[in-house]
């Protein structure tokens, strides 16, 4: 619990009046930080709030000095892989198996970004 509390785990999340458009939660391990989640409700999908979320996980990185950024993303979900892709993001490896779907399990794609130091 410590771990937590102590600043291991970060979040920013957008609002609209009392609405929550969408957030992320990113992890720190050492010099470098994963972007555990990245979510934006169904009715605001489509207007560019992942990107901006996304940006401010990247600058947050930048700020503390990161050396590198890592994310992991279903191999079906062309729309996140585009926009990762287009921050910057590469391709670095696959897990195999990794989600669980109604019909088996689909490999996740692990991406990652490093800043020069």
């Amino acid at each position: 619990m410590l771990s937590c509390l102590a600043g291991r785990y970060f979040n920013l999340a957008a609002f609209q009046g009392d609405d929550m458009l969408g957030f992320y939660i990113g992890e720190q391990a050492g010099p470098d930080y994963t972007l555990m989640d990245i979510c934006v409700a169904p009715k605001y999908q489509g207007q560019g709030i992942a990107k901006r979320l996304l940006n401010a996980f990247i600058e947050h990185g930048e700020q503390h000095q990161a050396e590198n950024l890592f994310l992991e993303v279903r191999e079906s979900n062309a729309p996140a892989i585009g926009l990762y892709e287009s921050a910057g993001f590469s391709h670095m490896s696959v897990r195999k198996n990794y989600y669980p779907t109604a019909t088996g399990n689909e490999d996740a794609i692990l991406m990652g970004m490093s800043f020069s130091l």
